[in-house]
């Protein structure tokens, strides 16, 4: 029984994949996917582009860039801006009566992935 296009398809999308540097972080993007990375200063519906591709794997194989790959780009779609939950952060010195409480919440923009281009070509 052989697979139907669509599943072939999608799991050929599936295995299409890029590794890109933002916000100071490596990030594994996937097309038609969502992902929350640190605030980007961009509008809700803005497309932002990333040129910073370290790796990029289709269905032809990987392509690994010294130190990024020439001519690879990441299109992402702003969907909302939003708060990653709150750490707290509690320090205390024993037998001190030193305590102090902190809390923190991460600025974060979340993101999906429209395409993933090498050349001019769209892989995903």
């Amino acid at each position: 029984m052989s697979p139907s296009p669509d599943a072939a398809a999608s799991s050929e999308a599936n295995g299409t994949y890029a590794i890109v540097e933002t916000s100071g972080s490596q990030f594994w993007l996937q097309a038609n996917r969502y992902y929350d990375l640190d605030r980007i200063h961009a509008e809700v519906d803005d497309t932002v582009t990333l040129e910073n591709v370290l790796l990029v794997k289709g269905a032809a194989g990987a392509t690994l860039g010294h130190p990024f790959v020439e001519g690879a780009q990441v299109e992402l779609k702003v969907l909302e801006h939003r708060r990653g939950p709150k750490i707290i952060v509690y320090k205390m010195r024993p037998k001190k009566k030193t305590r102090r409480k902190n809390g923190h919440r991460q600025e974060l923009t979340r993101v999906l992935v429209q395409s993933i281009t090498v050349a001019g070509k769209a892989l995903a």
